[in-house]
């Protein structure tokens, strides 16, 4: 069987080794790799598919235009309108398994049972999380963003998810202590004193790292959970949906780091 993650860049994604040390484990020879695509292909690319292909794992730019052209997806990819994995077969199945990855990645580091909230950013990972953040229990959202303009898709599903939601400056910092802190924009906009203001901290950067915000964090002796973290989890999520295997994250997360150092 063959699998793939898509997306544009794609050279750089941890998932190849990830899901090839997964198949290592389980003792299933498949195969698993790197294409790089861009939306105004996605569509023609998934026609062609033929019956030896079982799952794709999706990034950017792909997770929001990929939805259009599935034939079902999950109840996180409805309420989102965003996909990250495709399981291939009579139909065209969408899943997000950021959002249980999230959630599993925040628990391992012990943050569980929160009800208030900041994230920094307003794309598809911060909806994402926005989802993850309310089966924690969140009910109180801060969104800091460069534009407010952007942050509506966030900003609708923390209604939908029962929230009250703020929208505030990503560089205005004059604001109280949350229960827990993601950060989704790239590290180098992101005060590390924020780490001052929360009591744990999910920054979704991995290289590198660690960033100054969990640097930052980790002085304080707080727990700190990084994109690697996510990664693992939601993978783990992708090879038990393609495969119907189980593996353990830890192995996942171990792999790609060795693929971190070596690069």
């Amino acid at each position: 069987m063959r699998c793939a993650v898509l997306g544009r860049p794609v050279a750089h994604s941890l998932s190849p080794v990830m899901h090839r040390a997964a198949y290592l484990e389980l003792g299933v020879d498949w195969d698993y790799e790197a294409i790089d695509l861009g939306e105004d292909g996605l569509g023609t690319f998934l026609d062609g598919l033929d019956e030896t292909w079982r799952g794709l794992s999706v990034t950017a730019p792909l997770k929001r235009p990929l939805v259009a052209l599935l034939d079902d997806v999950s109840e996180d990819v409805e309420l989102l309108g965003v996909a990250n994995t495709v399981i291939l077969g009579e139909e065209r199945i969408g899943h997000n398994t950021d959002v249980s990855g999230g959630l599993n990645a925040l628990r391992e580091a012990g943050i569980d049972d929160v009800v208030s909230a900041r994230i920094l950013g307003g794309g598809a990972t911060a909806a994402s999380m926005t989802l993850t953040l309310s089966r924690l229990g969140v009910r109180r959202l801060e969104v800091a963003v460069r534009d407010p303009a952007r942050a509506g898709e966030v900003v609708e599903v923390a209604r939908r998810c029962g929230m009250a939601v703020e929208v505030t400056s990503l560089t205005d910092h004059d604001h109280g202590v949350v229960d827990v802190l993601v950060s989704t924009v790239p590290a180098a906009v992101v005060d590390p004193f924020r780490a001052h203001q929360a009591e744990a901290v999910f920054d979704v950067v991995y290289d590198p790292w660690p960033t100054a915000l969990a640097a930052e964090g980790e002085a304080r002796g707080i727990p700190v959970v990084n994109g690697l973290d996510l990664l693992a989890h939601q993978a783990a999520l992708q090879v038990h949906l393609m495969t119907g295997g189980t593996v353990r994250p830890s192995l996942l997360r171990g792999a790609a780091a060795l693929e971190l150092a070596a690069r």
